[in-house]
C-alpha cells in the first residue's frame, strides 16, 4: 500500500477569525467560508494552496473533540494531516 498525495493539513485554533485573517490578509491565500459542522463539533475553513489544502478547526462548543485538544495545546496546531489513498476499506483494514 502506498500513500497518496497530502490532501490537507488540518490545524486546531481558539480563534478562526484570526486565523483566517493571516492567511487571507497577511499571505494573500483564498480561504473559503465557515462552515459550523456539529456532527464533528468544529467550524471549518479551507486554506487553498497549489496541489494541497490547509485546514482551520476551531471547536463548536466546549465537547468538541478539537476543545479538549486545545485545552493540552493552547496555542493551537497540527491536529492531523489528510492523504489521499487507493482504497481506503484495506487501509482501514
Amino acid at each position: 500500500m502506498n500513500i497518496g498525495k497530502l490532501n490537507h493539513v488540518a490545524i486546531a485554533t481558539l480563534d478562526l477569525e484570526k486565523s483566517v485573517a493571516l492567511y487571507r490578509d497577511t499571505l494573500g491565500a483564498k480561504v473559503s467560508a465557515p462552515v459550523a459542522q456539529p456532527e464533528h463539533g468544529v467550524t471549518t475553513v479551507f486554506v487553498e494552496l497549489p496541489g494541497s489544502k490547509i485546514e482551520l478547526l476551531e471547536p463548536l462548543g466546549e465537547t468538541s473533540p478539537i476543545a479538549n485538544f486545545l485545552k493540552r495545546n493552547p496555542e493551537g496546531g497540527v491536529h492531523h494531516l489528510c492523504f489521499g489513498v487507493a482504497d481506503i476499506q484495506a487501509v482501514r483494514d
